[in-house]
């Protein structure tokens, strides 16, 4: 969509002063609007969208209404038309939001960066004050540098001392790193704030002056960050004066002192529900007694008097690997119970507005992994399914980050059903290889994370998230959540398995599958230091990856070879149907990158471990 000029779009007559009013969504800008128009509104599609646009001459003024963004640019429909309204706007109303000033402040900067006078309502400063955040306004007014006038719009608080701070609408404080890269742009444009939005890389304005983009957003937005993280923390004070207990409760969970061990004791129980109750308990119904002991044998008995099973057709459709017997099993029997706690646990976690929060206590700690807050999302669901958490990088902001969150998953963190396994054995160990264990799957977890940073191009993205108040879980909420993820993650992941199963069977009918146990024994035995049985194990660990951990459960293998070779099982690809949807979810290019890349790692770093202990 091309820009647009403003007033031969909506025909505002030549003279009249355009007051424009801004901010992001669901800050009440609509209340006041309202208050400066009364009942004098146009309401018209904005040209090339289907978006609305309210609009209103009040005496000398034209008043316009914008879409609610959180930034002046061109990613969607609402941005492009706030865009181009703000740019033909001779003085900008930006309506922020008290409770969330470190999110509402970046777009206040950037209009004030794009060099256009401005007032700004702070506006529900009552709920901050419920929530103990106080708020020096004179202060926040003086850095800046326009007029700040407190308000609570839906109670008409402040409404007439915004409208008669119009009059004292001025330029604020841009970002000092502008004046350097402005003037020469400005020259050509005859507009500052088109040429702030050329430097930001927006093709449409660029075109208009027939320049091309320039590619400075990601230095510009840094800067910016940096001067509102400064502007909050200088005018900012949280008390527990007044706060409500929820308000209390939301600060400890976001503060490291306090909201590690919530954290921990949150996790405990998550892995409790799905670790324990749904991989243990639950999945031993559903699929030992139910698939295995009634269903597998049925289709067995259906299909052998036509297919027998030491045929090549019955072995691919209902021997080991069968189609219709372990991709059914797998589905209905183990992965549909465990993806339905998965995501009864994850929207229990939303619908409480917790998960937020968690994003916020982490955020730190994983810019250091090249990820933000986001990132702990897919984390915490790969202990459950390393399949399902591979398909939620998806919420990640860009694609480097969801790159690494991807490769972490496969890498570093075992599923549920595989964890259970790698307990029992653990527990057999006792407690010094336990915790052992812990630390070398956590440091191969940071140092690969912090590699992968290092390496990829570009920065961990900075974590823009609405905190929600807390509240008690709704279960309505919950299950339509869990019912609709599951059914659409089902639908994904059920062809996947079949090829999966189909590959497999494959390669047995062919004795493809023992000649890759041959050839993996020279390394288990030679550099790892382990019974050549444990090839077996590996293969299977990538048919499922609980089955590699049984797999060396009867092994005799002493403790310093059990540290070994769990360590190596958990490193190791992930389980087939894991590995399909990384080749779905990145592509066959990256697919082909990450695959055998962990691989390679799983048995150099347990070569490594092997030759220090062993």
């Amino acid at each position: 969509m091309a820009c647009h000029d403003l007033n031969q779009d909506l025909n505002i007559p030549a003279g009249v002063r355009k007051i424009v009013l801004a901010g992001n969504p669901n800050v009440g800008k609509s209340v006041f609007f309202n208050a400066f128009t009364g009942l004098y509104v146009d309401v018209s599609n904005f040209p090339g969208t289907t978006l609305e646009i309210s609009h209103a001459r009040v005496g000398s003024d034209f008043i316009l209404d914008t879409p609610g963004v959180y930034g002046v640019s061109s990613f969607n429909d609402e941005e492009k038309v706030a865009r181009d309204v703000i740019l033909g706007a001779d003085i900008v109303i930006n309506v922020v939001n008290a409770v969330h000033l470190e999110r509402d402040l970046f777009l206040t900067q950037q209009i004030i960066d794009m060099g256009i006078p401005m007032v700004v309502a702070l506006n529900m400063v009552d709920e901050a004050t419920r929530q103990g955040i106080t708020i020096d306004v004179k202060e926040l007014e003086r850095l800046l540098g326009v007029p700040v006038i407190p308000t609570v719009a839906v109670k008409g608080q402040g409404l007439k001392e915004v409208k008669q701070a119009v009059a004292r609408a001025r330029r604020g404080n841009s970002l000092p790193e502008l004046e350097e890269m402005l003037p020469l742009l400005q020259h050509k444009t005859h507009s500052r704030a088109e040429a702030l939005l050329i430097l930001e890389g927006d093709p449409y304005v660029a075109a208009r002056h027939h320049l091309k983009p320039i590619d400075r957003q990601e230095e510009i937005y840094l800067a910016r960050r940096r001067r509102v993280d400064a502007i909050v923390a200088a005018v900012i004070k949280e008390t527990s004066t007044g706060a409500s207990w929820g308000t209390r409760l939301s600060r400890w969970m976001m503060q490291p002192l306090t909201g590690i061990p919530i954290l921990l004791v949150a996790l405990w129980l998550l892995y409790e529900f799905i670790g324990v109750f749904i991989a243990q308990t639950v999945v031993g119904i559903t699929e030992d007694i139910i698939m295995k002991g009634y269903y597998e044998p049925f289709i067995r008995n259906l299909i052998s008097p036509w297919l027998p099973p030491t045929s090549v057709p019955g072995a691919l459709l209902i021997g080991e690997f069968g189609i219709l017997t372990m991709t059914v099993t797998y589905i209905l029997g183990l992965l549909l119970p465990l993806v339905l706690g998965f995501y009864l646990g994850l929207s229990t976690l939303e619908d409480s507005g917790y998960l937020p929060r968690i994003a916020v206590l982490v955020d730190r700690a994983l810019m250091r992994l090249g990820l933000n807050g986001r990132g702990i999302i897919p984390i915490i669901l790969g202990f459950g399914c390393v399949t399902a958490a591979t398909i939620t990088t998806r919420l990640l902001g860009s694609n480097r980050e969801r790159r690494i969150a991807t490769f972490l998953l496969a890498m570093a963190i075992p599923c549920s059903a595989q964890l259970a396994v790698i307990t029992s054995m653990l527990v057999r160990l006792g407690h010094g290889y336990t915790i052992l264990y812990i630390i070398l799957i956590g440091s191969i977890l940071v140092l690969t994370g912090t590699a992968l940073n290092w390496l990829l191009p570009g920065q961990p993205s900075d974590l823009f998230i609405d905190l929600p108040p807390l509240r008690w879980p709704q279960p309505v909420n919950i299950l339509k959540k869990t019912a609709t993820r599951a059914s659409s993650f089902i639908q994904e992941a059920a062809p996947l398995f079949a090829g999966g199963a189909l590959l497999i069977g494959i390669l047995q009918v062919t004795g493809l599958l023992a000649a890759l146990q041959n050839l993996l024994a020279p390394v288990t035995v030679n550099w790892l230091q382990l019974p050549k049985e444990t090839a077996t194990a590996f293969i299977m660990g990538f048919v499922r990856r609980d089955f590699g951990a049984a797999g060396l459960y009867s092994l005799p293998l002493t403790p310093a070879q059990s540290l070994v070779a769990l360590t190596t099982i958990t490193i190791f690809v992930p389980c087939i149907a894991s590995a399909l949807v990384i080749f779905k979810e990145r592509g066959w290019r990256e697919g082909v990158i990450i695959w055998p890349t962990i691989l390679l790692l799983a048995f150099l770093i347990g070569g490594v471990i092997s030759h220090i202990l062993i």
